[in-house]
């Protein structure tokens, strides 16, 4: 199982877009509110209990300061893949910046800004769980092929 966290419930519209993702290939995920700022003794356990839960990686979306990801990474040895939200004042360019740079020793890889980071982090979270799991490398590798044939189909439509 996949869990999706996220700061606060204004990140959803991002991170639906990683559950709906997961919802196609048929992987199981949870997700909650787990706020690094607001909720930090909720973050710690949620981070220290996931793995005995069955979560085998962790989709931690969040904006602003955007210390979700690093945070739980800090916890868990569970990999933690960050997503960084838009914001209304940099873009997004704020939460990249501080996904991105997490010290030595505490890896979360760090998708896109909003939309396209939330489905490659639902994509990698699947090729994760693929390794070890045949039926999701299939849905994975089908899913791969599908959307090959969507772009070669897509040349047949342009004019001539």
């Amino acid at each position: 199982m996949i869990g999706i966290i996220m700061g606060s419930t204004s990140d959803w519209p991002t991170l639906e877009h990683a559950a709906n993702q997961l919802r196609n290939l048929g992987i199981p995920f949870e997700n909650r509110v787990v706020s690094a700022h607001r909720t930090p003794d909720l973050l710690s356990q949620y981070a220290k209990e996931a793995e005995g839960r069955g979560i085998q990686c962790i989709i931690a979306g969040a904006g602003g300061a955007a210390h979700l990801p690093g945070m739980t990474a800090s916890m868990t040895t569970l990999p933690v893949l960050g997503v960084p939200i838009e914001s209304r004042v940099l873009k997004g360019v704020d939460s990249l910046l501080s996904i991105v740079q997490m010290p030595a020793g505490i890896p979360v890889a760090t998708f896109a800004i909003g939309k396209a980071g939330a489905i490659n982090a639902a994509l990698a979270a699947a090729a994760i769980l693929a390794l070890s799991d045949s039926d999701i490398a299939d849905r994975l590798k089908a899913f791969r092929e599908d959307q090959t044939r969507k772009v070669l189909d897509s040349q047949k439509e342009l004019p001539t």
